[in-house]
């Protein structure tokens, strides 16, 4: 019997070791029960320690791609991870304008694990710009953070993203030095929310990318923006907690691990 899955587009690169990038959206995605459609905004050499080359794609074939999975897809929730660079991001935004009623996830990644960076200025300034103004749920880790604001202070980032256009911001703290990973989730109204995490052992390869494209899952399948957060952080954890190593490097959240063996 064939059952209707909500559609997740994600505009995402591709990580050939397979930890984060396009492959941690759709395994993040599927283990939500929706259908994930991706167009690749860059490609990249990289293995399970860093990136070593970034190639973005052609803007052109990016607004191409995308229309084409619009105009057959009923697309329920858009999920933004690497852009590569600032034209990437304004084909982007041009896709987004033109369906402001699907809400946006956007995970600002802005180096690799291993430290590599993998957004220059003019791609911040697009992504404030542009990108801010379209998103309901904005994800950086605490670094991240810091790098778009201009900020220092946490509080003071995630206020002054939200008066950029952000409508929700979610910054997750396994960055910095406490005993526990607090992720705070900026709201609407001055409100704001602690979710406090055990901290766990390892570094994670695409961590990020499977907190946003849960989050893009849940709001996809109708849920709200604060049950969403609090749902994906929930299984981000469950995932990192199993996690595995597939190289020598990082390890790999194991998005599947409600799977039985």
């Amino acid at each position: 019997m064939s059952r209707n899955r909500p559609v997740v587009l994600c505009f995402s690169g591709h990580d050939p070791s397979g930890g984060a990038g396009v492959q941690a959206d759709i395994e993040a995605i599927v283990s939500h029960q929706c259908h994930a459609a991706s167009v690749i905004t860059a490609l990249t050499e990289q293995d399970s320690r860093n990136v070593n080359k970034l190639i973005p794609q052609q803007p052109a074939d990016i607004l191409s791609q995308a229309q084409t999975l619009l105009a057959d897809f009923k697309v329920s929730a858009f999920k933004i991870g690497l852009i590569g660079d600032a034209d990437v991001a304004e084909a982007i935004a041009q896709i987004l304008r033109q369906h402001p009623a699907i809400p946006v996830v956007l995970d600002p990644v802005l180096a690799a694990g291993g430290g590599t960076a993998l957004a220059g200025q003019q791609l911040i300034d697009v992504i404030v710009e542009q990108l801010l103004p379209l998103t309901t749920l904005l994800t950086p880790n605490s670094e991240e953070a810091r790098r778009l604001s201009r900020q220092s202070d946490l509080g003071d980032c995630g206020r002054l993203l939200q008066s950029k256009g952000a409508e929700y911001v979610l910054i997750t703290g396994t960055h910095e030095s406490s005993e526990l990973v607090h992720n705070r989730l900026y709201m609407p109204d001055n409100l704001h929310e602690t979710f406090n995490w055990e901290r766990l052992p390892h570094s994670y390869h695409g961590s990020g990318c499977t907190l946003a494209s849960a989050s893009a899952a849940l709001l996809a399948q109708g849920l709200d923006v604060f049950t969403a957060v609090s749902e994906a952080q929930e299984f981000t954890w469950q995932s990192l907690a199993a996690a595995y190593r597939p190289g020598q490097g990082q390890y790999n959240p194991d998005r599947l691990f409600w799977v039985e063996a």
